[in-house]
């Protein structure tokens, strides 16, 4: 195997995901999740050429997490012995007004990371666990931190800056950051690859859609605008979070309910979104309860729709004009009514769907508007693996 192979590490709070990307062509022969760490039934799933694998039992910590790894990696294929990885890329979510790009890690940039925690106190934690492991497991290799929030450090200040007192963003760093960079990265890369032109020369609309979402305004390979704020619950309707929101609700909530910031802050992003308005988080399941008639559903689908065409509207504004609207992630790849109903209504602005494309499987990067629309409309799949391992393996060429 090529010298260019580079293992992913995405570590979370109670889990580990992996994958071993080739840099340069985006090949994967193998990635696994390690599920349940530090619980008593954990599972560890690895797939390779040679199939799907599971292991149940559990895991105490990260180290043992990726140590079961790498031992799938001996008995299920490819064994890493045989492949010359030459690095470790991890996702680290919050790279703060530090990190513009992808970083070798050394202690400094440990010691960084750590002091934004207060960022991201759910993500950075676990994020600088898996870096301790992996440097621990693998000394010789080098590391590099990949950011969440780098693409949007291009963001002019009239895009990311608050109106709040200027202490605020002086001393405390309140701003709009971004997330969700590096699969925001490669799809609006992807994206004017797809249209046959250099990505210096597009502007295009990028609509993440998963449990988590945002929208991102990229002018010629550039973000300007990102609709996640300071943390991912700014924004569009997601699986569990609110999204976009007047913030005199924790007060009024607190006055009339005598709940605290945490309770309301915890409300935000675990029981709102999707599973607050239908009742389940699941985009299928709100699709499905929909189709049967549950009016909570429907309205929930409306509400998501109309937020993010709220946004390709505003983003079409900023940019000034528009080459293309890019649906990626679970859900903007996967449903062909969600997109319908976001573009519904946008023909005056030249921003239409084909409806035999739409409903087409999508089984890569597909130009899903007319042949002579003014504004294509496309389906490209993210691999943010692959933009990880992409920018990792740079970053040690460099």
């Amino acid at each position: 195997m090529s010298a260019s192979y580079v293992l992913v590490v995405n570590a979370g709070s109670s889990s580990l995901k992996y994958s071993l990307v080739d840099g340069e062509t985006g090949e994967a022969p193998a990635d696994g999740t390690v599920e349940r760490i530090g619980e008593s039934t954990g599972r560890l799933t690895h797939e390779s050429a040679g199939g799907k694998q599971t292991e149940e039992r559990s895991f105490a910590d990260h180290e043992e997490a990726l140590k079961a790894a790498l031992d799938a990696f001996d008995q299920h294929g490819p064994p890493l012995t045989d492949v010359e990885v030459v690095a470790v890329g991890h996702r680290v979510v919050h790279g703060g007004e530090q990190f513009s790009a992808p970083t070798l890690i050394d202690d400094d940039v440990v010691a960084a990371v750590e002091k934004l925690v207060p960022l991201a106190p759910l993500h950075n934690p676990a994020n600088l666990e898996g870096i301790a492991v992996a440097r621990k497991l693998f000394p010789d290799l080098p590391q590099v931190a990949v950011f969440d929030t780098a693409f949007h450090q291009t963001m002019p200040p009239v895009a990311y800056t608050y109106a709040v007192p200027r202490a605020w963003t002086t001393e405390h760093h309140v701003r709009r950051y971004g997330f969700h960079g590096t699969s925001h990265a490669y799809v609006s890369r992807r994206a004017a690859e797809v249209l046959g032109r250099e990505v210096e020369a597009v502007n295009v609309v990028v609509l993440h859609l998963g449990n988590g979402a945002s929208a991102a305004a990229v002018r010629g390979g550039v973000s300007i605008d990102t609709s996640m704020g300071l943390t991912p619950l700014e924004g569009l309707v997601m699986g569990t979070r609110s999204g976009d929101l007047d913030p005199a609700v924790h007060m009024y909530l607190h006055r009339s309910l005598g709940w605290s910031l945490e309770d309301v802050d915890e409300a935000l992003n675990r029981e709102s979104g999707l599973k607050g308005l239908a009742g389940v988080n699941d985009f299928r399941e709100v699709m499905r309860l929909r189709a049967d008639g549950d009016r909570d559903a429907a309205l929930a689908f409306d509400v998501y729709c109309y937020r993010i065409r709220k946004y390709v509207g505003a983003y079409f504004a900023a940019l000034g004009s528009l080459d293309a609207v890019v649906f990626t992630a679970g859900v903007g790849e996967n449903s062909p009514e969600l997109r319908a109903a976001v573009l519904g209504g946008l023909d005056r602005l030249g921003i239409c769907v084909d409806d035999d494309r739409n409903a087409a499987p999508i089984e890569g990067p597909t130009v899903i508007s007319p042949d002579d629309a003014d504004v294509a409309v496309l389906v490209v799949p993210t691999d943010e693996e692959y933009e990880i391992a992409r920018q990792t393996l740079e970053i040690v060429r460099a």
